[in-house]
């Protein structure tokens, strides 16, 4: 890729894919080869059953998805349309122009802004967030699956069953190699080549953009699953579950309650779980809608805090304190190297340096500022943050975006980090390599006082994307992922992490979803 090519009138080009798209959107959406059978009609699916149904088709449902139709018929609800044949997916020189401009129901990238007044986007397309992030691929440490009771082996040959098939190892653009060597001139060592693993030190990752900068969104991985057995329902949202009281001490999950994502709230359908006469044997009601979109789908079917619900009128089902609880998002800097706007073409990342045992993680990419101009920016988050915060519903339409606060860098042990990290950004952004190559007078001597980047962390923290909680283990889910207190109930995505794992959580839940997948096939035949 040539990294400062200008194209005249790019501007006016991308806005034409903009319109184009824009206007092309259909009830009918486009089919690709290998696919299972995909529709936005919902009259299709009302009222039919299924031996799974999974609620969103993000970075963890379709891997789960394809895997559970090896052996069982699945229902795959997403709230947004197809990737195949939008550009601003698809294509890496539009990469980052999803994010632009975004509306409240057809967008592939749903915007949100905090109670902490940050902006932050959410997925809203079949791949969901695999689908407009950096597309970076790196697996989570050793450490992260051993705290979360995960089999090694099982794990490993998830990983794989994944990077098989849509993940690639990418040739080095002229701006991920000058990086490379500021990441290293910072004192970010040892150097560890191209690797899938999370260690220590300056390292090129994987990428799901293949050679010709395609994208490879999770999407993809439903070819590997039983086309017969998998229906995919677009542009459909989840406005609740639906329970049956099979007795006085056991509720269980048996269906859901959707609409049309452009439709009316009041004009909902129904889709159903198989039910055999052994009900020990029934399939379940799997949540994979996100660190935001499964809290709050468990909220709006009566599955939370008794005296939030009530405040919106929702019968209670279940008590369960935890369920919108320990929401974190790795707090984030970023420094501009270049010395003003450029049409650039977009560049994601390739390499990152993982330092201060695994605390910090920083990563440089060309992104999108408007229609025709981009930035260069080195980038950082800390990794494990202690402040946290909470979900809440914000209404009871499911199409709205809940209520989240975060509470960036209230912890001081957070802010301290912060600190160290705009150090070392400082130091990367400086370095003689990125300073020569932005031709920008290096500045790698006139570092900030620590009390200047104590205002400028508390001033200028931004997201990395990569929140979590909501339906943590151990606080609304079990170690198998089944939701307390319900049966034939599951959440299986971002929402179940306490961190977020390596240097970005991706390749982890594109594995979790294979992972639980697999288990909950041999829980079947056990039964």
């Amino acid at each position: 890729m040539e990294l400062s090519r200008t194209t005249h009138g790019n501007g006016l080009l991308i806005a034409s894919v903009f319109l184009l798209f824009n206007l092309s959107v259909a009830s009918s959406p486009p089919q690709e080869k290998g696919l299972p059978y995909m529709t936005s009609h919902v009259k299709e699916v009302s009222g039919k059953y299924f031996d799974y149904i999974v609620v969103g088709g993000g970075t963890a449902g379709c891997s789960l998805a394809a895997t559970l139709s090896e052996r069982f018929s699945v229902l795959l609800v997403e709230r947004g349309g197809s990737p195949y044949g939008n550009p601003l997916v698809m294509d890496k020189k539009y990469y980052g122009l999803a994010l632009i401009q975004t509306d409240e129901y057809k967008s592939v990238a749903q915007s949100f802004i905090s109670k902490d007044g940050i902006m932050n986007h959410r997925g809203r397309v079949l791949g969901g967030s695999s689908a407009i992030n950096l597309g970076f691929y790196s697996r989570a440490s050793q450490s992260f699956i051993e705290k979360v009771g995960l089999d090694n082996e099982l794990v490993r040959e998830a990983y794989e069953w994944v990077e098989s098939r849509i993940v690639f190892k990418p040739e080095l653009t002229m701006w991920q190699i000058v990086v490379e060597f500021g990441l290293l001139e910072a004192g970010i060592l040892p150097y560890n080549g191209f690797s899938l693993e999370h260690i220590e030190g300056t390292k090129v990752g994987a990428t799901v953009f293949d050679e010709f900068g395609t994208r490879h969104t999770s999407a993809d991985l439903l070819k590997a699953g039983n086309p017969e057995n998998i229906t995919v329902l677009l542009n459909a949202t989840v406005k609740n579950v639906i329970f049956h009281n099979e007795n006085r001490n056991e509720t269980r999950a048996y269906g859901i309650k959707f609409i049309k994502s452009n439709g009316y709230t009041d004009q909902a359908h129904e889709a159903y779980i198989n039910q055999n006469n052994d009900s020990s044997s029934w399939g379940d009601v799997i949540l994979s809608a996100g660190a935001l979109g499964s809290p709050q789908i468990l909220l709006l079917s009566g599955i939370g805090p008794h005296e939030h619900l009530r405040n919106f009128s929702i019968p209670l089902v279940l008590d369960l304190k935890g369920v919108g609880g320990a929401m974190k998002d790795n707090p984030g800097m970023a420094l501009l190297v270049d010395n003003k706007p450029q049409n650039r073409l977009p560049d994601t990342p390739q390499v990152a340096g993982i330092a201060d045992d695994f605390n910090i993680i920083v990563e440089a990419g060309i992104a999108p500022v408007s229609l025709n101009a981009t930035r260069m920016r080195v980038s950082a988050k800390v990794a494990f943050p202690e402040s946290q915060g909470k979900l809440e519903l914000n209404g009871t339409d499911p199409r709205r975006n809940p209520s989240v606060q975060f509470n960036y860098l209230a912890k001081e042990k957070d802010l301290q980090e912060c600190v160290k990290m705009s150090k070392l950004l400082e130091r990367v952004a400086g370095s003689h390599s990125i300073a020569t190559f932005v031709r920008k007078e290096n500045k790698n001597n006139l570092t900030s006082s620590e009390e200047e980047l104590r205002k400028s962390c508390k001033k200028n923290v931004r997201t990395f994307y990569h929140y979590h909680g909501g339906c943590t283990v151990g606080s609304v889910v079990d170690k198998d992922y089944r939701v307390y207190g319900v049966q034939g109930l599951r959440v299986v995505d971002g929402s179940t992490f306490l961190e977020s794992p390596g240097t970005n959580p991706m390749a982890t839940l594109l594995m979790l979803g294979r992972y639980q997948g697999i288990r909950i096939q041999k829980e079947r035949e056990d039964s």
